[in-house]
């Protein structure tokens, strides 16, 4: 579904990916890890646009990501993120409902906010939650009326950034079985960047690890225990010593 081809993106001087590649197949769930600044937002934001490489190419559904209709192609795109990102003036079905109240996902209000009150049952919420603001709900609820708008539109693939952060080990768990639950339901295609080695093992189908601008390793999240790979063993016991180098 999404493919990056030897993609180079520099901010200045500074390299941050040197020639990525990496296959993410139709309904997976590939998960992207590495240490802070290595370049796993600056991938997504790839694929969505926002960010143009310097070189290589992404495509996804066989089609390069940069050229067509833009409305068309976001549309098949739905996204959580980290820090929620919650218009805190709106109530929490007109959150959920954002894009199918304006453009090319416009529904009739009424319909729209029905299918906000489906969605917010759908990760746990009572519909008494869809009049309320953001400001009146706990860290845990806001980041379900987040997963909630990003499935609100049935996208056929879903980002995920950071989906734990901030968040109690109990409530990380919550969210990271409603992730999979949820992309396991719609078939989704799901990419998720995150340091959280909980949520790897609960959400991915893959695993890919980003060092030095580029995949050190990529599997199955069932082999990334034996891979063998020194970084990426590094990575998951979370050692001071090997490789990669601790900023200290």
């Amino acid at each position: 579904m999404i493919h990056f081809d030897t993609v180079h993106k520099a901010f200045g001087p500074k390299k941050v990916l040197q020639g990525v590649t990496l296959d993410i197949p139709a309904a997976t769930s590939m998960v992207i890890i590495g240490g802070s600044g290595t370049g796993k937002s600056v991938l997504l934001k790839s694929v969505l646009g926002l960010i143009q490489p310097d070189h290589g190419t992404i495509t996804v559904d066989g089609k390069n990501a940069t050229q067509g209709d833009r409305d068309a192609f976001l549309a098949r795109f739905g996204m959580l993120f980290q820090g929620g990102a919650l218009f805190d003036s709106l109530p929490v079905w007109q959150n959920v409902a954002f894009r199918l109240l304006r453009g090319s996902l416009k529904r009739p209000k009424a319909e729209a906010r029905d299918i906000a009150i489906e969605k917010l049952r759908r990760v746990g919420l009572t519909p008494d939650v869809a009049d309320l603001f953001p400001s009146e709900l706990s860290g845990g609820m806001q980041k379900r009326v987040g997963l909630a708008r990003a499935i609100a539109a049935e996208p056929e693939i879903i980002f995920f950034d950071e989906p734990t952060t901030g968040l109690d080990p109990i409530m990380s768990g919550v969210i990271n079985d409603l992730i999979r639950e949820i992309v396991t339901e719609m078939g989704a295609t799901a990419m998720t960047i995150t340091h959280d080695m909980s949520s790897v093992r609960a959400i991915a189908d893959n695993v890919a690890m980003l060092h030095d601008g580029v995949i050190q390793w990529t599997g199955p999240v069932s082999e990334m225990d034996t891979s063998g790979d020194p970084y990426l063993t590094q990575f998951i016991s979370g050692s001071a010593e090997g490789p990669i180098e601790a900023v200290r």
